[in-house]
């Protein structure tokens, strides 16, 4: 049975003193009644959470808890978000150029990717299409403008068409291609069988849209399950890891990052921002204790 909502707006001021009315310490309180104002209590709710007493329902936060703790966890999620969607851009870029580059070359046809004869399902690709033509109609890039000016085809090729998908778009487009073999070579050229190419292009699309749209990510709980190979062909991580947890994220990122990049700093760049926010709790986020040790991230 629902109920009416019942709640008021309340100032950022009111907010400050309700936070110190529960124990919350705060050093400067027109500083973090500003804070509330640029950021918004709602999207900072999330990393008060942890301050809290149990039972967390009572909103009593713990001794020596303060405000700005609770920036530092805001920043470091903030930070973390940043340089995972600045790896998956690489990954992003890496499986369009490898998706475009192979079915060209199988099918010897560059408008493939608007072509139903190439695609298992036909009432997916009409979907797709739709998707399709909204990024077409309302793209601004030049190289589009130039083509739309200069041919009488309805779609630029696969390799101009593919700059301007979203990856979740590019995934669907994946998944219905009709002839298996070319699904197995752009899965290969990552080492990887077909179901698991493709669910864990779905987990870095999710991902991707998380950092994009600034949601939190360093505990968040994550419902969907990516496949596994049950024999992997390069380095990976022990399979009794949870994969709620942020680090399995990460660790398929790594996967990725090491085959296209393989000099890449992910590791490194971790320890660092870890070693800036010491009290960020990797346990919230399902870092194993020995992580570091693991196959993929030694």
């Amino acid at each position: 049975m629902t109920e009416h909502f019942s709640k008021t707006y309340t100032s950022p001021e009111d907010l400050v003193k309700l936070l110190m009315s529960r124990g919350l310490q705060v050093s400067n309180e027109a500083k973090a009644a500003a804070y509330l104002r640029n950021i918004g209590y709602f999207r900072l709710s999330a990393y008060f959470y942890p301050f809290l007493k149990k039972p967390k329902n009572l909103h009593q936060y713990k001794k020596r808890s303060s405000f700005n703790k609770v920036l530092k966890l805001y920043r470091f999620d903030r930070k973390l978000r940043l340089m995972m969607f600045n790896e998956i851009e690489k990954i992003e870029v890496a499986v369009r150029s490898t998706m475009v580059n192979i079915v060209c070359a199988e099918t010897n046809d560059p408008f493939w990717m608007t072509n139903a004869r190439y695609f298992a399902s036909s009432s997916e690709y009409r979907e797709t299409i739709k998707l399709i033509k909204k990024e077409y109609d309302r793209s601004r890039e030049d190289f589009i403008k130039h083509f739309k000016q200069k041919y009488s085809e309805p779609y630029p090729p696969a390799w101009e068409l593919v700059e301007i998908l979203p990856l979740g778009v590019i995934t669907r487009i994946y998944g219905n291609i009709r002839d298996f073999r070319i699904q197995k070579m752009i899965a290969k050229r990552f080492y990887l069988n077909i179901p698991v190419f493709e669910s864990w292009m779905t987990i870095l699309t999710l991902t991707r849209n998380s950092c994009c749209h600034h949601a939190r990510v360093w505990n968040r709980e994550y419902t969907i399950k990516a496949l596994r190979m049950k024999k992997m062909q390069r380095p990976w991580i022990n399979n009794n890891i949870g994969q709620n947890r942020v680090f399995y994220n990460l660790t398929i990122i790594k996967y990725f990052l090491d085959i296209i990049s393989p000099s890449n700093h992910l590791k490194q760049n971790l320890l660092e921002l870890f070693k800036k926010y010491p009290s960020a709790d990797k346990k919230a986020m399902g870092f194993p204790g020995e992580w570091g040790n693991e196959p993929l991230w030694k």
